[in-house]
C-alpha cells in the first residue's frame, strides 16, 4: 500500500509535466501553422476559419499524445484530412501526424498500437486522395515508408521498456523471496536454538526438583538467562528487519551492529554446556577480521549445527574447530552423538546452513563422524580485502561435559531425525580435514571449563 501511494506521489508531477511539455509543442505547432497560413503562404479569408479548426485539432492531439495517444492520433489525422480537403496542403501538418504515429506506438497498449497503425493507413489514403494533383507513387510510398518507421521505433522502444519493468518487477519479487528466506534463517536459528536449549534445562530442572534444589534453582535460572538473551537477539533481529524494510535497498541486515559473531562462542559453548552438552571451542589465532556477515554467519552455522547435536544427535560433547585455510574460513563441528540413521534427508536446521553457505559461494558436507557422532564442515571463502588477523583476538577456553552426562559411546539412543550421513547431500564436498595440530590450526590447550 506504501510503495504503491509512493509511485502515485511521483507519478503525479511527472504526468504534469509531460501535459505541458505536449501542451507547449501542441500550442507551437499552431502558431507555426498559422504564421504558414497567414504569412508565408496567405490563404484566403473565407479558407481562415477552416485552416484555424484544423491548426487547433492537430495542437490538441500534439497535447493529449501522451494522455489518450490513440485517441488523440485519431483527432490530429481528423483534422488533416479536414483541412486538406478544404485548403489546399500545408507543409507543417504532416509532420505534426507523424509525431502522432511515433507517439501512438511508444504510448499507446499494444492493442491500441495495433489500432492506431490502421487509423494510419486510413489517413495516408485519405490524405493522397485529397491532395491534387495526385502523387507519383514513390512519393506516396516513401511517405509509407517513413511513417511506418516512426510507429516502428515507438512501438519497438514501448516493448523494451515493458521488458525492462517486468525485470525489475522480478527482481524485486527475487529480493522479497531472499529476505523472507533470510527472515527464516534468522528466526528459526535464534528461536529454535533458544526454545531447544531451555526445554532441555527445564527437562533436566524437572527431573532433580525433588532431589537436588540448588541444581534445579541453578536451571531455572540459566532458562531465565537463555530467555532474556533470547528476546535481546529477538528484539536486535527485528529492528534490523524494520530498518531494512524503510531504507527499502541495501545490505541485509547480517551485518548491522550487536550481531553475534565467532568471539562469542565462548558464551555459545557456556550455553550448551548447562543444556547438557559440553562444548570445546577451538579458535586459530590467525583468524583475520571477518566482515560482520560472514562472522554472523560462521556464528549460525555454529549454533544450529551444536543444537541439532543436543537435539537430534542426543550428544554428551562436542568440539568446534574455527580455522583459517589460505583464502577459506574452515568451520569443523564434531559431536559424539548417535549419529543419524542411513537415507536421512536434511530437515529445515541443515537446509538453513546450506543456504548461509551457498551464500557466500561455500561448500557443506555433513555426515557420520568415525564410529558415532556426527560431522558438519562448511568451508566459507574469504574476500579479498581480508588479510590480517584481529589484534584484540583472545585465546578461547574449552568448555568441559557437563556434570551427570555419560560421554562414553554407551549412552546413545535410537536413530532420530535432524542430521544426514549421505554424501550427496553435501554441496561440492571438499576433501576431508581432520582439524588437529599437525593441521597447521592452532589448537588451544583445554583450559577450564566456560
Amino acid at each position: 500500500m506504501v510503495d504503491a501511494w509512493n509511485r502515485l506521489r511521483t507519478a503525479a508531477p511527472r504526468s504534469a509535466t509531460a501535459l505541458i511539455a505536449d501542451s507547449a509543442l501542441g500550442a507551437l505547432f499552431l502558431v507555426l501553422l498559422l504564421v504558414e497560413r497567414l504569412v508565408v503562404a496567405p490563404l484566403p479569408v473565407a479558407s481562415l476559419p477552416v485552416a484555424l479548426t484544423s491548426g487547433l485539432g492537430i495542437a490538441v492531439g500534439l497535447a493529449l499524445r501522451r494522455r489518450t495517444p490513440l485517441a488523440a492520433f485519431v483527432l490530429g489525422s481528423t483534422a488533416l484530412l479536414f483541412g486538406v480537403l478544404v485548403t489546399p496542403p500545408s507543409v507543417l501538418a504532416p509532420y505534426a501526424n507523424q509525431i502522432g504515429v511515433y507517439s501512438v506506438g511508444l504510448h499507446a497498449t499494444r492493442r491500441r498500437a495495433h489500432s492506431g497503425l490502421i487509423v494510419m493507413i486510413i489517413c495516408i489514403a485519405g490524405y493522397f486522395a485529397a491532395v491534387q494533383p495526385t502523387p507519383r507513387p514513390a512519393s506516396i510510398g516513401g511517405v509509407v515508408f517513413v511513417w511506418v518507421l516512426a510507429w516502428l521505433v515507438g512501438y519497438g522502444a514501448a516493448r523494451r521498456r515493458e521488458e525492462q519493468l517486468a525485470a525489475r518487477r522480478l527482481m524485486r519479487r527475487q529480493a522479497v523471496a531472499e529476505e523472507r528466506a533470510r527472515i527464516a534463517r534468522e528466526l528459526h536459528d535464534l528461536v529454535g536454538h533458544t526454545v531447544n536449549l531451555m526445554l532441555v534445562q527445564a527437562g533436566a530442572g524437572r527431573r532433580v526438583l525433588d532431589r537436588d534444589p540448588a541444581k534445579a534453582r541453578e536451571l531455572l535460572a540459566g532458562i531465565e538467562q537463555t530467555g532474556r538473551a533470547a528476546l535481546t537477539e529477538l528484539d536486535r533481529v527485528l529492528g534490523v528487519l524494520r530498518r531494512d524494510s524503510q531504507e527499502g535497498d541495501g545490505e541485509a541486515g547480517d551485518g548491522e551492529a550487536g550481531a553475534p559473531g565467532l568471539a562469542d562462542l565462548p558464551a555459545l559453548a557456556e550455553r550448551m554446556t548447562k543444556a547438557g552438552i559440553g562444548v570445546r571451542v577451538r579458535l586459530d589465532p590467525a583468524l583475520p577480521e571477518l566482515p560482520r556477515s560472514l562472522d554472523l554467519s560462521a556464528y549460525r552455522i555454529v549454533q544450529e549445527t551444536l543444537t541439532n547435536a543436543l537435539k537430534h544427535g542426543d550428544a554428551t560433547s562436542a568440539t568446534v574447530t574455527v580455522r583459517r585455510d589460505g583464502g577459506s574460513l574452515d568451520i569443523d563441528v564434531r559431536d559424539d552423538g548417535h549419529g543419524s540413521p542411513p537415507g536421512y534427508q536434511p530437515g529445515r536446521g541443515l537446509l538453513g546452513i546450506g543456504e548461509r553457505v551457498a551464500l557466500f559461494g561455500g561448500t557443506l558436507e555433513h555426515g557420520p563422524s568415525g564410529s558415532n557422532g556426527f560431522r558438519v564442515r562448511a568451508v566459507l571463502p574469504l574476500p579479498g580485502n581480508v588479510t590480517s588477523p584481529p589484534e584484540a583476538r583472545k585465546p578461547v577456553s574449552t568448555a568441559s561435559p557437563p556434570a551427570g552426562r555419560d560421554p562414553s559411546p554407551g549412552n546413545t539412543a535410537s536413530p532420530s531425525k535432524g542430521q544426514d550421513p549421505s554424501p550427496q547431500n553435501s554441496a561440492s564436498p571438499p576433501e576431508a580435514h581432520d582439524p588437529s595440530p599437525a593441521d597447521g590450526a592452532s589448537v588451544l590447550p583445554d583450559g577450564p571449563a566456560t
